[in-house]
């Protein structure tokens, strides 16, 4: 791990290689695991004002556990995550044609309905930021459905800290990917 400003940062988000391969996977990481995408408590406040304008773009099911468990989930100790459908897929994801999971709120923000592109926690992944009362650590989540994804990755030598720029720079700004860069750069010598 290194350390930027107030983050730890675990050395595979630059040696790891990482690019989403959503024709192998399909956007499984929508639907598996036990629990709904992590938010941020400012992104809670974001769901209640504008649910409205993303609610054309999510399916019926989605809508219904929305409207039965709220449009985020309190877990306690101040997390929060969105909602699932009947324990599988987020609340917020809808199905194209070829299978392929796809953001609602994304999808909001493509029509220009909304500002905000998606849950931080989403753009960012794989990486995952833990928030601890003196840093925060920044970590690769590494998980058998993204094998795909590293594969993919590897090929194109991508690691995993260019593949998420945009979103490293939208959570901790420019300043702060400028540093990343060049601890790769020393890193990689």
């Amino acid at each position: 791990m290194f350390q930027i400003d107030n983050t730890l940062v675990s050395e595979e988000i630059i040696t790891k290689d990482f690019v989403c391969n959503l024709n192998a996977c399909k956007g499984s990481c929508c639907v598996e695991g036990e629990a709904g995408a992590p938010l941020e408590k400012e992104e809670t406040v974001y769901l209640e004002k504008n649910y409205k304008s993303i609610a054309p773009f999510l399916n019926v099911k989605g809508r219904k556990a929305i409207e039965k468990k709220g449009k985020f989930v309190d877990v306690g100790k101040g997390e929060f995550e969105t909602p699932l459908v009947e324990g599988r897929e987020c609340a917020y994801v809808v199905f194209g044609s070829n299978g392929i999971t796809q953001c609602g709120i994304e999808n909001a923000y493509r029509a220009k309905r909304i500002d905000w592109k998606k849950p931080i926690s989403c753009h960012l992944y794989p990486v995952r930021v833990k928030e601890y009362s003196e840093f925060k650590a920044v970590n690769y989540h590494q998980w058998q459905i993204c094998d795909s994804a590293c594969s993919l990755g590897d090929s194109l030598k991508i690691p995993i800290y260019q593949f998420v720029k945009e979103a490293l720079i939208r959570k901790f700004g420019n300043q702060w990917y400028s540093e990343l860069e060049l601890a790769a750069q020393e890193m990689n010598s």
